[in-house]
């Protein structure tokens, strides 16, 4: 039987609507040790452990994706750190680095494990993270991750700091509970040289509140910032949704990801694998595809990858996402934790 396919880019992925799909965003686990009110309810059940793709499987798939032209890694949960033994997989895809295949490797990380990990995280090869703060007042704090510690979280900004990772802080504006803030986060990340994205509240998975409650469009939120900050346009991109401002004051940057008041999917060049091998071609829709059936029905690639080409072909022009108070059910029933964020 043949073994995986060589490591070599042979294709780009181009979907239907002649997007180039070079970022790939994996969920390595659905677990996360905190319950953020907009993301999970507080007594979650998550998903067996034997029906997530190993470690290995997860390097076999990503690297599949490497060898059709996906330059961007992403690595997200829940909370990736949790997984254990995940630093295997950062050294792994890190092969991908040294011969350039990919161009990076990053992590979207809620920063509970961050303070442990990212001295291993930067000589593993990742270069920029994404950590999770959605407000300063250690109270609060616990109020909206539950199980969360402002202070733990802040130590792993110093330690990843120190360790040389470039730091973007991901901040979900909720409507009565951080909005006064917003302002003294902008001077909190800029001060530290890190950038700084707003993202809107989404609508998946039920999560035991009613959203309508906490959704703050990023339209209102940047109206009121124009009215005390200077806002100059930027051309600045990551690859990801957000579209960036230079804030005059700090002269940092400021990302606004808005999918609901003005979606972003005219440039979308993502796809997102869960944990479990499911490969959903857009985060706002149901159809999916599944990548662990032949990823393990065969350790040659090529029907694995035949599936890749099969699922980009079905990537839908955008999502329908909608906060709606009269039906107040989510717009898609899985939780943001499965599908990565």
């Amino acid at each position: 039987m043949a073994g995986p396919a060589a490591d070599t880019n042979t294709q780009q992925l181009i979907d239907p609507f002649g997007r180039a799909i070079s970022y790939l965003r994996v969920s390595v686990t659905d677990r996360c040790d905190f319950r953020c009110v907009y993301c999970m309810s507080e007594h979650m059940t998550f998903l067996p452990k034997q029906d997530l793709l190993s470690l290995e499987e997860l390097d076999r798939v990503c690297s599949a994706f490497v060898r059709q032209g996906v330059r961007r890694l992403r690595i997200t949960g829940g909370e990736p750190l949790v997984r254990k033994n995940i630093l295997w997989l950062f050294r792994a895809l890190g092969r991908h680095l040294e011969r350039g295949a990919l161009d990076e490797i990053t992590l979207t990380t809620n920063g509970s494990q961050l303070e442990k990990h990212a001295r291993d995280l930067k000589s593993a090869g990742v270069a920029r993270v994404n950590v999770s703060i959605d407000t300063l007042d250690a109270d609060k704090f616990k109020t909206i991750t539950r199980w969360g510690n402002l202070d733990t979280v802040l130590r792993g900004l110093d330690a990843a700091e120190s360790a040389g990772l470039k730091i973007k802080i991901n901040t979900v504006a909720l409507k009565g509970i951080n909005e006064d803030e917003l302002e003294d986060l902008i001077h909190f990340a800029h001060g530290r040289g890190a950038d700084l994205t707003f993202i809107e509240t989404m609508p998946l998975g039920d999560i035991g509140e009613d959203r309508t409650d906490q959704y703050l469009p990023l339209s209102i939120v940047r109206a009121r910032l124009m009215d005390r900050m200077t806002l100059e346009e930027s051309a600045y991109r990551t690859g990801g949704p957000a579209r960036y401002v230079t804030v005059k004051e700090t002269g940092g940057r400021l990302g606004f990801i808005t999918p609901l008041t003005h979606n972003f999917c005219e440039s979308c060049n993502r796809v997102r694998l869960t944990c479990t091998g499911t490969l959903y071609m857009c985060l706002g829709q149901e159809d999916a595809a599944d990548l662990r059936k032949p990823l393990r029905a065969s350790s040659d690639d090529a029907a694995l990858d035949d599936a890749i080409v099969d699922a980009i072909a079905r990537k839908p022009k955008g999502h329908d996402f909608v906060i709606d108070r009269r039906s107040k059910t989510p717009a898609v029933s899985r939780h943001m934790s499965v599908t990565g964020g």
